[in-house]
Protein backbone atom coordinates (compact mmCIF):
# COMPACT_ATOMS: atom_id res chain seq x y z
CA UNK A 1 0.00 0.00 0.00
CA UNK A 2 1.25 3.44 -0.58
CA UNK A 3 1.28 6.03 2.13
CA UNK A 4 -2.17 7.40 2.07
CA UNK A 5 -3.87 4.08 2.04
CA UNK A 6 -1.68 2.93 4.97
CA UNK A 7 -2.79 6.52 6.60
CA UNK A 8 -6.29 5.58 5.97
CA UNK A 9 -5.68 1.98 8.41
CA UNK A 10 -5.10 5.09 11.58
CA UNK A 11 -6.67 8.28 10.36
CA UNK A 12 -10.06 9.49 8.71
CA UNK A 13 -8.42 11.19 5.83
CA UNK A 14 -9.97 14.74 5.15
CA UNK A 15 -9.59 16.75 1.84
CA UNK A 16 -8.80 20.23 1.92
CA UNK A 17 -10.28 21.60 -1.33
CA UNK A 18 -13.38 22.69 -3.04
CA UNK A 19 -12.13 20.87 -5.96
CA UNK A 20 -14.38 17.92 -7.44
CA UNK A 21 -11.94 16.40 -9.34
CA UNK A 22 -9.42 15.98 -6.08
CA UNK A 23 -12.40 14.67 -4.21
CA UNK A 24 -12.76 11.95 -6.49
CA UNK A 25 -9.05 11.17 -7.37
CA UNK A 26 -8.09 10.89 -3.19
CA UNK A 27 -11.59 9.45 -2.30
CA UNK A 28 -11.36 10.63 1.22
CA UNK A 29 -14.14 10.36 3.83
CA UNK A 30 -14.89 14.04 4.66
CA UNK A 31 -14.20 17.38 3.35
CA UNK A 32 -13.56 21.15 4.14
CA UNK A 33 -13.90 24.21 2.61
CA UNK A 34 -13.53 28.12 3.21
CA UNK A 35 -13.92 31.32 1.57
CA UNK A 36 -10.16 31.39 0.04
CA UNK A 37 -10.72 27.52 -1.39
CA UNK A 38 -13.75 28.48 -2.61
CA UNK A 39 -13.04 31.95 -3.88
CA UNK A 40 -10.20 29.84 -6.36
CA UNK A 41 -12.83 27.46 -7.19
CA UNK A 42 -15.44 29.68 -7.89
CA UNK A 43 -13.35 31.42 -10.53
CA UNK A 44 -12.40 28.29 -12.57
CA UNK A 45 -14.56 27.84 -15.61
CA UNK A 46 -16.01 24.14 -14.86
CA UNK A 47 -18.06 25.92 -11.79
CA UNK A 48 -20.02 28.38 -13.86
CA UNK A 49 -22.81 26.57 -13.66
CA UNK A 50 -22.61 26.38 -10.05
CA UNK A 51 -21.94 30.38 -9.70
CA UNK A 52 -24.78 30.73 -11.76
CA UNK A 53 -26.85 29.12 -9.84
CA UNK A 54 -26.17 30.60 -6.69
CA UNK A 55 -26.35 34.28 -8.57
CA UNK A 56 -29.48 33.10 -9.57
CA UNK A 57 -30.75 31.83 -5.98
CA UNK A 58 -29.85 35.28 -4.74
CA UNK A 59 -31.55 37.21 -6.75
CA UNK A 60 -34.90 35.15 -5.94
CA UNK A 61 -34.32 36.43 -2.43
CA UNK A 62 -35.67 39.84 -3.15
CA UNK A 63 -33.04 41.84 -1.68
CA UNK A 64 -30.91 44.66 -2.60
CA UNK A 65 -27.40 45.75 -3.20
CA UNK A 66 -24.89 44.54 -0.71
CA UNK A 67 -27.67 42.05 0.94
CA UNK A 68 -28.55 40.38 -2.36
CA UNK A 69 -24.14 39.98 -2.80
CA UNK A 70 -24.00 38.21 0.76
CA UNK A 71 -27.11 36.43 -0.54
CA UNK A 72 -25.37 34.73 -2.86
CA UNK A 73 -22.06 33.95 -1.33
CA UNK A 74 -24.03 31.70 1.09
CA UNK A 75 -25.81 30.22 -1.70
CA UNK A 76 -22.60 29.62 -3.35
CA UNK A 77 -21.15 27.78 0.01
CA UNK A 78 -23.55 25.95 0.39
CA UNK A 79 -23.94 25.02 -3.24
CA UNK A 80 -20.54 23.90 -3.23
CA UNK A 81 -20.42 21.96 0.04
CA UNK A 82 -23.99 19.79 -1.63
CA UNK A 83 -22.20 18.56 -4.43
CA UNK A 84 -18.55 18.25 -2.52
CA UNK A 85 -21.66 15.08 -0.47
CA UNK A 86 -22.11 13.59 -3.61
CA UNK A 87 -18.66 12.76 -3.81
CA UNK A 88 -17.35 12.09 -0.21
CA UNK A 89 -19.32 9.27 2.23
CA UNK A 90 -19.02 11.62 5.41
CA UNK A 91 -19.37 15.53 6.08
CA UNK A 92 -18.70 18.60 4.72
CA UNK A 93 -17.65 21.96 6.60
CA UNK A 94 -18.50 25.24 5.22
CA UNK A 95 -17.28 28.15 7.59
CA UNK A 96 -18.91 31.49 8.93
CA UNK A 97 -18.44 34.71 8.39
CA UNK A 98 -15.04 35.42 9.59
CA UNK A 99 -16.11 38.71 10.44
CA UNK A 100 -18.46 37.59 13.10
CA UNK A 101 -15.87 35.56 14.98
CA UNK A 102 -16.44 38.56 18.06
CA UNK A 103 -20.58 38.00 17.70
CA UNK A 104 -22.19 34.71 18.85
CA UNK A 105 -25.66 35.37 18.31
CA UNK A 106 -24.58 36.49 14.83
CA UNK A 107 -22.79 33.24 14.20
CA UNK A 108 -25.34 31.45 15.67
CA UNK A 109 -27.83 32.98 12.91
CA UNK A 110 -25.14 32.14 10.28
CA UNK A 111 -25.52 28.14 11.04
CA UNK A 112 -28.98 28.18 11.46
CA UNK A 113 -28.99 29.90 7.28
CA UNK A 114 -26.40 27.41 6.64
CA UNK A 115 -28.30 24.27 7.92
CA UNK A 116 -31.72 25.74 6.07
CA UNK A 117 -30.19 26.03 2.56
CA UNK A 118 -28.42 22.58 2.87
CA UNK A 119 -32.18 21.48 4.04
CA UNK A 120 -33.68 22.80 1.02
CA UNK A 121 -31.12 20.87 -1.21
CA UNK A 122 -32.34 17.72 0.90
CA UNK A 123 -28.74 17.27 2.88
CA UNK A 124 -29.55 16.77 6.76
CA UNK A 125 -27.16 18.38 9.48
CA UNK A 126 -25.83 15.46 10.07
CA UNK A 127 -23.56 15.72 7.58
CA UNK A 128 -22.49 19.44 7.65
CA UNK A 129 -19.68 20.55 9.99
CA UNK A 130 -20.28 24.85 11.11
CA UNK A 131 -16.98 26.16 10.54
CA UNK A 132 -15.96 28.88 13.19
CA UNK A 133 -13.43 30.63 14.66
CA UNK A 134 -11.89 29.39 18.24
CA UNK A 135 -12.80 32.51 19.76
CA UNK A 136 -14.34 32.58 23.13
CA UNK A 137 -17.82 33.93 21.57
CA UNK A 138 -17.05 31.24 19.20
CA UNK A 139 -16.98 28.69 21.26
CA UNK A 140 -19.68 30.38 23.15
CA UNK A 141 -21.93 30.10 19.65
CA UNK A 142 -20.98 26.12 19.30
CA UNK A 143 -21.98 25.48 22.36
CA UNK A 144 -25.79 26.68 21.61
CA UNK A 145 -25.37 24.53 18.33
CA UNK A 146 -24.43 21.90 19.68
CA UNK A 147 -27.58 21.41 22.12
CA UNK A 148 -29.48 22.06 19.03
CA UNK A 149 -27.73 19.23 17.42
CA UNK A 150 -25.82 21.45 14.85
CA UNK A 151 -22.13 19.70 14.71
CA UNK A 152 -19.06 22.54 14.53
CA UNK A 153 -15.67 22.48 13.09
CA UNK A 154 -13.64 25.04 15.76
CA UNK A 155 -10.90 26.70 13.46
CA UNK A 156 -7.93 28.50 13.80
CA UNK A 157 -7.21 27.07 16.68
CA UNK A 158 -3.43 26.89 18.44
CA UNK A 159 -3.16 26.26 21.74
CA UNK A 160 -4.40 23.81 23.96
CA UNK A 161 -6.52 26.62 26.04
CA UNK A 162 -8.46 27.15 22.80
CA UNK A 163 -9.23 23.23 22.67
CA UNK A 164 -9.85 22.57 26.34
CA UNK A 165 -13.01 25.52 25.96
CA UNK A 166 -13.98 24.07 22.70
CA UNK A 167 -13.91 20.05 24.43
CA UNK A 168 -16.28 21.79 27.15
CA UNK A 169 -18.65 23.16 25.00
CA UNK A 170 -18.90 19.94 23.21
CA UNK A 171 -17.60 20.94 19.72
CA UNK A 172 -17.97 18.24 17.47
CA UNK A 173 -14.43 18.94 15.90
CA UNK A 174 -11.38 20.75 16.19
CA UNK A 175 -9.11 21.83 13.80
CA UNK A 176 -5.58 22.57 14.99
CA UNK A 177 -3.20 24.54 12.48
CA UNK A 178 -0.08 22.51 12.36
CA UNK A 179 1.76 24.75 9.81
CA UNK A 180 0.92 27.93 10.64
CA UNK A 181 2.40 27.31 14.18
CA UNK A 182 5.43 26.50 12.32
CA UNK A 183 5.42 29.42 10.70
CA UNK A 184 5.46 32.06 13.53
CA UNK A 185 8.14 29.87 14.97
CA UNK A 186 10.24 29.64 12.18
CA UNK A 187 9.94 32.78 11.78
CA UNK A 188 10.62 34.03 15.36
CA UNK A 189 13.86 31.87 15.82
CA UNK A 190 14.95 31.40 12.50
CA UNK A 191 15.00 27.66 13.25
CA UNK A 192 14.41 24.55 11.15
CA UNK A 193 12.25 21.92 12.40
CA UNK A 194 12.44 17.59 12.11
CA UNK A 195 8.89 16.41 12.06
CA UNK A 196 9.69 14.77 15.94
CA UNK A 197 9.84 18.60 17.32
CA UNK A 198 8.16 20.97 14.92
CA UNK A 199 6.25 23.23 17.01
CA UNK A 200 2.58 22.43 15.05
CA UNK A 201 2.86 18.86 15.12
CA UNK A 202 3.77 18.85 19.52
CA UNK A 203 0.77 21.23 19.84
CA UNK A 204 -1.47 18.45 18.39
CA UNK A 205 -0.08 15.75 20.14
CA UNK A 206 -0.79 17.72 23.13
CA UNK A 207 -4.34 18.52 22.53
CA UNK A 208 -5.24 14.72 21.24
CA UNK A 209 -3.41 13.25 24.31
CA UNK A 210 -5.37 15.79 26.88
CA UNK A 211 -8.56 15.08 25.13
CA UNK A 212 -8.27 11.28 25.40
CA UNK A 213 -6.55 11.31 28.89
CA UNK A 214 -9.52 12.93 30.38
CA UNK A 215 -12.46 11.56 27.81
CA UNK A 216 -13.76 14.34 25.62
CA UNK A 217 -15.68 13.34 22.81
CA UNK A 218 -14.34 16.13 20.80
CA UNK A 219 -12.95 14.75 17.11
CA UNK A 220 -9.18 16.09 16.16
CA UNK A 221 -8.38 16.84 13.01
CA UNK A 222 -5.07 18.21 11.98
CA UNK A 223 -5.23 21.19 9.31
CA UNK A 224 -2.72 23.33 7.36
CA UNK A 225 0.42 21.10 6.96
CA UNK A 226 3.37 22.43 5.24
CA UNK A 227 5.04 19.05 4.75
CA UNK A 228 3.89 15.34 4.28
CA UNK A 229 5.94 14.61 7.33
CA UNK A 230 4.38 16.69 9.43
CA UNK A 231 1.06 14.56 8.56
CA UNK A 232 2.85 11.05 9.03
CA UNK A 233 3.87 12.25 12.38
CA UNK A 234 0.89 12.42 13.57
CA UNK A 235 -0.45 9.44 11.79
CA UNK A 236 -3.45 8.18 14.06
CA UNK A 237 -5.00 11.69 15.26
CA UNK A 238 -9.18 11.22 14.78
CA UNK A 239 -8.88 12.79 11.58
CA UNK A 240 -6.48 14.62 9.21
CA UNK A 241 -7.48 17.36 6.26
CA UNK A 242 -4.65 17.81 4.18
CA UNK A 243 -4.10 19.68 0.33
CA UNK A 244 -4.16 18.25 -2.77
CA UNK A 245 -0.95 18.57 -3.01
CA UNK A 246 0.05 16.99 -0.26
CA UNK A 247 -2.29 14.09 -0.69
CA UNK A 248 -0.30 13.50 -4.70
CA UNK A 249 2.96 13.19 -2.07
CA UNK A 250 1.40 10.95 0.46
CA UNK A 251 0.17 8.40 -2.80
CA UNK A 252 3.63 8.60 -4.36
CA UNK A 253 5.04 7.49 -1.37
CA UNK A 254 5.77 3.67 -0.46
CA UNK A 255 7.37 3.82 3.26
CA UNK A 256 6.16 2.22 5.89
CA UNK A 257 3.59 4.46 7.81
CA UNK A 258 3.60 3.66 11.90
CA UNK A 259 1.09 4.94 13.97
CA UNK A 260 1.72 7.33 16.03
CA UNK A 261 -1.13 8.43 18.28
CA UNK A 262 -3.44 6.27 20.20
CA UNK A 263 -6.00 6.75 22.79
CA UNK A 264 -4.50 3.72 24.59
CA UNK A 265 -1.04 5.65 25.01
CA UNK A 266 -2.41 8.88 25.87
CA UNK A 267 -4.62 7.74 28.73
CA UNK A 268 -1.53 6.60 30.75
CA UNK A 269 -0.20 10.16 29.93
CA UNK A 270 0.66 12.68 32.86
CA UNK A 271 -1.52 15.27 32.10
CA UNK A 272 -2.89 18.28 34.42
CA UNK A 273 -6.20 19.29 33.61
CA UNK A 274 -6.77 22.95 32.25
CA UNK A 275 -9.61 25.40 33.95
CA UNK A 276 -11.06 27.29 31.31
CA UNK A 277 -13.55 29.80 32.81
CA UNK A 278 -13.77 33.66 30.45
CA UNK A 279 -11.12 34.70 32.34
CA UNK A 280 -8.53 32.46 32.25
CA UNK A 281 -9.55 31.80 28.66
CA UNK A 282 -8.63 35.17 27.54
CA UNK A 283 -5.49 35.42 30.07
CA UNK A 284 -3.55 32.40 28.59
CA UNK A 285 -4.72 33.53 25.42
CA UNK A 286 -3.22 36.58 25.89
CA UNK A 287 0.55 34.87 27.43
CA UNK A 288 0.45 32.82 24.28
CA UNK A 289 1.87 35.45 21.42
CA UNK A 290 1.61 32.96 19.01
CA UNK A 291 -1.93 31.86 19.48
CA UNK A 292 -2.99 35.40 19.18
CA UNK A 293 -1.21 36.44 16.55
CA UNK A 294 -2.63 33.50 14.43
CA UNK A 295 -5.54 33.68 15.55
CA UNK A 296 -6.21 37.28 14.64
CA UNK A 297 -4.10 37.07 10.95
CA UNK A 298 -6.58 33.90 10.28
CA UNK A 299 -9.74 36.01 10.71
CA UNK A 300 -7.88 38.95 8.85
CA UNK A 301 -7.09 36.44 6.00
CA UNK A 302 -10.27 34.86 5.96
CA UNK A 303 -12.01 38.29 5.75
CA UNK A 304 -10.17 39.70 3.10
CA UNK A 305 -10.83 36.26 0.61
CA UNK A 306 -14.62 36.93 1.78
CA UNK A 307 -14.09 40.05 0.69
CA UNK A 308 -12.80 39.50 -2.34
CA UNK A 309 -15.17 36.94 -3.16
CA UNK A 310 -18.03 38.77 -3.02
CA UNK A 311 -16.67 41.15 -5.11
CA UNK A 312 -15.99 39.06 -7.66
CA UNK A 313 -19.80 38.03 -7.09
CA UNK A 314 -20.65 41.49 -7.65
CA UNK A 315 -18.55 41.98 -10.70
CA UNK A 316 -20.83 39.22 -12.06
CA UNK A 317 -23.80 40.84 -11.29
Amino acid sequence: MNELEQLKQFTTVVADTGDFATLKQYAPQDATTNPSLILKAATMPEYAPLLEAAIADGKKSGLSGTATVKEIVDQLLVGFGAEILKIVPGRVSTETDANLSFDTAALVAKAHKFIELYAKRGVPRERILIKIAATWEGVRAAEVLQREGINCNMTLLFSLVQAVACAEAKAKLISPFVGRILDWYRAKTGQTYAATDDPGVVSVKEIYTYYKKFGHATEVMGASFRNKLEILELAGCDLLTISPALLGELQQGNSTVERKLSPESSRQSNVERVDVSEKSFRWLMNENAMATEKTSEGIRSFAADTVKLEQFIASRL
